[in-house]
């Protein structure tokens, strides 16, 4: 990197997300995607956090959750973006736990 200069692209903007809705409205996420991506989140967190636990590999996390070795490793680093939603349930249930979801309003921009 030595004869690679710095290129001053005007000023720069900081912004400070509090939660992940806010973090999700910086970075341009609709909503809708949001909820989405909010969920799957605390679904991969408990499976990731029930496996850390239990003290189980990956291996015997798989075979509990009759899922592959590879794909559980994925799940466990956080790489969901190719698994369902119902895949993480059937995983999260197969490691003792369901899944309760509640309901709220959301305000809609008019």
């Amino acid at each position: 990197m030595g004869n690679v200069k710095p290129v001053k692209m005007g000023k720069t903007e900081v912004y400070i997300a509090r939660d992940a809705g806010e973090l999700y409205d910086i970075i341009g996420i609709e909503p809708e995607r949001a909820a989405e991506l909010e969920f799957r989140f605390q679904l991969t967190k408990k499976i990731t956090d029930t496996v850390k636990a239990k003290k189980l590999t990956h291996e015997q996390a798989a075979k509990l959750s009759g899922t592959s070795r590879t794909r559980m490793t994925a799940i466990l680093n956080g790489n969901t973006a190719s698994v369902s939603s119902d895949l993480l349930l059937r995983i999260l249930y197969s490691l003792g736990y369901s899944a309760k979801v509640t309901f709220s309003r959301v305000k809609i921009a008019a």
